[in-house]
């Protein structure tokens, strides 16, 4: 994954069914004939580049929307009149659903790197998904996978301490990577220390001290974002550090 990848109008004309991204996205266990439909709906715009928005907090909710390629962070208003990075977007991954209830955007989406993005405009895919059952089960799945990864974060958020939460924050991207067939150990990081630090409530440098460490301790290599994970065992541990100890105590 490059800082500087550059996306051809072609690209982003390709349909669903030649996405190689249909494992991750909504097509997941839909027949040809339908993904077909599903991608007559699809809206495919230029491309977008760092710094734009794909939605903003209190827009009227009319789509949800795919990363295909590049990367987005979502982020909210804080108390203090900054943000708060609630979550960074890989490609295959959907965002907007957290705004269906209300109908209204609870947060802002905003481009990491050049990115092209998919549009699904809500209304139709409801319309759609009452005739396909398999695209409303793919939808439900894709709501528990947020309410899941919202759990997680407030776990990491709550029960860590700073170097689990620099370490499983880590792996998750290496995770991620891998399921979209790209390097686990060898990736570039498309969000700044900063956007880090405030995704993962430590102070910048925290953040900067950790990866100073990590790499000291033979871990791993960083060059500004580029980022080549060496131990991904020992990192693996530190994130099962804290479960292992807090089954103890329970246990005592």
């Amino acid at each position: 994954m490059t800082a500087s990848k550059v996306i051809s109008f072609e690209a982003l004309r390709v349909a669903c069914k030649n996405c190689s991204l249909d494992t991750l996205c909504l097509p997941v266990g839909l027949t040809l004939d339908d993904v077909e439909r599903l991608d007559d709906i699809v809206k495919r715009a230029r491309p977008l580049h760092r710094g734009d928005y794909v939605f903003r907090n209190g827009e009227r909710f009319r789509s949800l929307y795919v990363v295909k390629t590049g990367s987005v962070k979502t982020f909210a208003p804080s108390p203090e009149g900054g943000e708060q990075v609630l979550g960074f977007h890989l490609p295959g991954e959907i965002i907007g659903l957290d705004a269906i209830e209300k109908e209204t955007h609870a947060c802002s989406a905003k481009v990491l790197e050049t990115s092209a993005i998919c549009e699904v405009p809500f209304s139709r895919l409801e319309e759609l998904s009452s005739n396909i059952p398999s695209l409303q089960h793919q939808i439900y799945r894709l709501l528990s996978k947020e309410i899941g990864q919202d759990t997680e974060m407030l776990l990491l958020l709550g029960k860590k301490s700073a170097e689990e939460r620099l370490a499983a924050f880590l792996l998750s991207m290496s995770k991620r990577l891998r399921k979209r067939g790209l390097s686990p150990t060898d990736f570039y990081l498309s969000m700044s220390r900063h956007e880090i630090s405030n995704y993962l409530g430590l102070a910048v440098e925290t953040v900067s001290r950790l990866f100073t460490r990590f790499q000291d301790e033979g871990l791993l290599k960083v060059d500004r974002k580029h980022v080549e994970l060496l131990d991904l065992e020992a990192m693996e541990t530190i994130v099962a550090r804290r479960v292992v100890t807090g089954d103890r105590q329970q246990m005592t």
